[in-house]
């Protein structure tokens, strides 16, 4: 038996985890939904080491939400690879806080890479605060580059969309703020995809979050296919959009 490692810089947090069925689809590849899900938790394990856990941030009135994210998958993970994964802060950009990432392989071979744009709430008020009213640390920088597109504004053309059904936030779906937790959106995405892309792995997948999904609330899917490559899709709920999405083949 192997124990895998983590480890704390000043200004990164690393730690190994190997890909179980759960996180893969049929064809045993990583599901986008578990890419996702990595991110948000990664962010969560470095403040976490630093004494930053959630009920601290909290209780500072000081907490992340993601609101967008870039995937881009240079060799698709299988079921049972081990991967290490390693987040950094990157600055503050306007009201955005940027995080990235790296998911490579125990030869050291890129595997995934991302970068992430979130936003500072003040939890009671709903109000979003500028990244200099953070006081719990020093938002610090990635030392080096990582190859991914930075986070775009996704924004679907109003005229040739298609129906792509609806969905329901079920309890199963929530996170531990009662939403419909981020990694999630993977699924409903790959789930309501043209059949032909189900099966194809993205060489790129951008995400918005837009506004936060409950329990009960429906999504009503809506796509453009840009070419045989490219697949734009919008979650459409009862106080307006909830995500837009952007996949690359």
């Amino acid at each position: 038996m192997e124990a895998f490692r983590q480890t704390l810089t000043e200004n990164s947090y690393s730690r190994q985890e190997e890909l179980v069925f759960w996180d893969c689809d049929r064809e045993q590849r990583a599901r986008v939904s578990a890419l996702l899900s990595k991110l948000g938790a990664f962010a969560g394990y470095d403040y976490d080491a630093r004494g930053l856990t959630h009920d601290v941030l909290w209780a500072n009135r000081e907490v992340f939400l993601i609101s967008r994210a870039v995937l881009r998958i240079h060799d698709c993970p299988h079921a049972g690879d081990v991967l290490d994964i390693t987040t950094w802060e990157n600055g503050a950009r306007g009201a955005h806080m940027q995080r990235v990432y790296e998911m490579r392989d125990r030869t050291g071979a890129l595997r995934v890479s991302s970068k992430t744009d979130w936003i500072l709430v003040d939890p009671v008020t709903r109000k979003i605060l500028r990244p200099s009213a953070f006081t719990a640390k020093a938002i610090t920088v990635c030392p080096r580059e990582i190859d991914c597109p930075e986070p775009r504004k996704i924004t679907l053309p109003r005229e040739g969309r298609e129906d792509r059904g609806s969905r329901t936030v079920r309890w199963s779906d929530l996170d531990g703020n009662g939403h419909l937790f981020s990694g999630n959106y993977g699924d409903y995405v790959w789930d309501a995809l043209p059949e032909d892309l189900q099966v194809r792995v993205p060489r790129e997948f951008y995400i918005n979050y837009s506004r936060e999904a409950g329990l009960g609330e429906e999504l009503r899917l809506e796509g453009v296919r840009e070419g045989p490559d490219v697949y734009q899709m919008e979650g459409l709920g009862p106080r307006g959009s909830c995500f837009t999405a952007r996949c690359v083949f």
